[in-house]
């Protein structure tokens, strides 16, 4: 008997802290509130190639980064249609030139800084024009400079310079192969698709670097691929024995699923809830690049929206648990 209750508490203690059968884990910082590092649902995340992690703090109106381990550094913004000013931002990212690239959603523009947040320009107005925005939601910046925008309430993905002159656009409202109903996440693999989550259609679609269709998969449901609102979207060049990622807050379902590059499903983790490793409404994701410091190279950073946090997974080995490895050796002594 005293044999088998070793067991059942070494099963405990390997699961204790795991996200899934290969991401655990790591950490999480933020609660309500207005204050340096609290959030009100926040909703996006670029992280910078040498550290900085901008987090779109989407209800105080403001822009706010942190190092990798979750140490708050400073912020921008408030509430305004003016320069620097926000009215429900959602989305970010880092652009070739190091610029943060914002989508200030209900001012209906894009406007970008510094790394360290002072204003460099804008673009965008209200309409359905090139260069018109009505609700710009997803960001993502490939490595010639060019910024794609989510178009969300106009059902399409407009693409620009680095300093906002207009390049084109592609796709319409519809559930056929390059239409769209709310597109909001975008990300970019390096060789060059642009992947959109479809967020209306719950589903992933990519392209070209210029729009032309390339596939699609998932469609409503709570089965595995299957997506509820799909929102935030990250690339990673693999974990583990995988290569080339694409990680989705599934936000309706409460959960991360990542797939490969083709969309075939790998792996899932989460559930409704507060405890780590569980989500309320996750919106965003950001791949840490291979560059950032403290063993957060590869880390997923999570927009854990209405709890207010953000939290902090990275590979592990699926047959290791390091973190419990020296409770259970003293079980066997």
């Amino acid at each position: 008997m005293k044999r088998n209750a070793s067991i059942v508490i070494l099963t405990v203690l390997i699961a204790v802290g795991t996200a899934s059968a290969d991401w655990e884990y790591v950490r999480y910082w933020g609660s309500y509130g207005t204050g340096d590092g609290y959030f009100s649902s926040p909703s996006g995340i670029a992280i910078s190639s040498d550290g900085k992690v901008y987090v779109v703090d989407q209800g105080n109106h403001r822009v706010q980064y942190f190092t990798v381990l979750g140490s708050y550094v400073d912020q921008w913004g408030s509430f305004g249609s003016g320069n620097g000013q926000f009215n429900f931002p959602v989305s970010a990212t880092v652009g070739s030139t190091d610029y943060v690239y914002v989508s200030d959603r209900v001012n209906h523009r894009i406007q970008y800084f510094t790394p360290a947040g002072s204003f460099v320009g804008q673009w965008g107005t209200y309409g359905t024009g090139n260069g018109q925005f009505r609700n710009p939601w997803g960001l993502a910046a490939s490595a010639d400079g060019t910024v794609y925008v989510a178009d969300s309430s106009n059902d399409r993905i407009q693409y620009f310079t680095w300093n906002g002159s207009f390049l084109g656009k592609w796709g319409s409202a519809g559930s056929g192969d390059g239409q769209f109903r709310d597109p909001r996440g975008l990300t970019i693999a390096p060789a060059g698709n642009v992947y959109v989550a479809d967020s209306g259609n719950n589903r992933i679609q990519y392209f070209t670097s210029n729009g032309s269709f390339r596939g699609k998969w998932g469609s409503a449901g709570i089965a595995e691929g299957k997506f509820d609102i799909p929102s935030g979207l990250a690339y990673s060049d693999g974990a583990g024995p995988y290569i080339r990622l694409i990680f989705v807050a599934d936000t309706g379902n409460d959960r991360i699923q990542y797939f490969d590059a083709n969309g075939s499903f790998l792996n899932t983790w989460g559930e409704s809830g507060s405890s780590a490793s569980s989500f309320n409404y996750p919106l965003g994701a950001a791949i840490a690049p291979k560059s950032v410091p403290n063993n957060r190279a590869g880390a997923l950073y999570v927009a854990d929206t209405r709890n207010n946090r953000v939290q902090v997974f990275k590979w592990t080995d699926p047959n290791v648990a390091p973190s419990s490895f020296g409770k259970v050796k003293a079980l066997f002594h």
